[in-house]
């Protein structure tokens, strides 16, 4: 009967913590890290949902924007962190997905260090051309690359971007070859294109919209299975022929592996609401992406499917970073 109350008392114990654990939390200033620079979608889309927390449940998230190394520097950041709830990162399909496939040597593991929390959102990637280029659908540039292989060029926001690989899959299925050109990312890319230094450029909805709205740039086709809401009038890149290229990128909220599982629900369930707002799906609705939500099963189940698809075409490409 002694060792019975032990058990019982630690028990008790055990759960009295927990408990007490989940209700003072979060006990500090939670930091919300992000992989890319300000001004971006990603950013932007991590600024909402910190917005939101921070209004409705008056808790101190401060976002931190940590660039470098494709979104690897801030990924690792967040998997050494204390796995206590306090430090989020705002991951997406290519820091998650690729960034295992194309990089020899990682600091982290995102299956093994880091946990899925929620999806947020999913955005396609847009094809555009400057304003009042000749090429004014997918069919005229593939007709201009098949008569000048390798002449035209095509702008990625970076070599092993989610971008870079739809451009693969895109000169394979189609039987053309293109001369890609990185930048590190839009800021750059879109003054060249608008310019006349590159032909085509490819990115996010989100990051491309108002260059698109205002006429800077004209879209061609989108990466989604279906239209996008927001760009009903272009085409998918399935329905001009090209079946193989249809990828989304996916946001989803991250922490470090450990972190106890009553925090992960708590933070799935805040978010899940903060996405049911009308105003927060205005937002991001009007940001040209589409909101997702649900459990944290689903959202490694997505991200291990999306690793399984783009495993062969990162292999095909014979990209490698370092």
């Amino acid at each position: 009967m002694t060792i019975l109350r032990r058990i019982l008392a630690v028990t008790s114990l055990v759960v009295w913590s927990t408990c007490a654990f989940s209700q003072a939390y979060p006990s500090r200033p939670i930091k919300f890290v992000v992989p890319f620079p300000p001004g971006g979608g990603t950013d932007n889309l991590t600024r909402i949902i910190a917005n939101e927390l921070n209004e409705s449940l008056k808790w101190t998230i401060v976002v931190e924007n940590k660039p470098g190394a494709g979104g690897n520097a801030a990924l690792d950041t967040t998997a050494k962190s204390a796995p206590d709830g306090h430090t989020l990162v705002m991951a997406q399909t290519d820091n998650v997905v690729l960034n295992p496939l194309l990089y020899s040597k990682l600091t982290y593991d995102p299956v093994k260090d880091l946990a899925p929390v929620v999806m947020v959102a999913r955005g396609a990637a847009v094809l555009v051309v400057k304003g009042d280029s000749p090429y004014k659908t997918l069919a005229d540039l593939v007709a201009a690359a098949k008569s000048k292989p390798g002449q035209l060029t095509f702008a990625i926001p970076g070599i092993g971007t989610t971008p870079h690989l739809l451009s693969e899959m895109w000169q394979k299925s189609s039987g053309i070859k293109l001369t890609n050109v990185p930048y590190k990312g839009l800021a750059q890319a879109v003054p060249d294109l608008i310019g006349g230094q590159v032909d085509m450029y490819m990115g996010s909805i989100p990051t491309l919209q108002a260059y698109i709205k205002s006429g800077k740039v004209r879209a061609l086709a989108v990466t989604t299975a279906q239209r996008s809401p927001v760009l009903p009038d272009v085409p998918t890149y399935i329905e001009t022929g090209a079946s193989s290229v249809e990828l989304s990128s996916i946001w989803g909220v991250m922490v470090p592996a450990g972190t106890p599982a009553n925090i992960i629900s708590r933070l799935n369930a805040e978010i899940n609401k903060v996405l049911e707002k009308p105003v927060v799906r205005e937002k991001i609705v009007a940001s040209g992406a589409e909101l997702m939500g649900g459990t944290p099963k689903a959202m490694a189940d997505q991200y291990a499917a999306d690793r399984a698809k783009l495993a062969p075409v990162v292999r095909a490409s014979g990209t490698k970073l370092d």
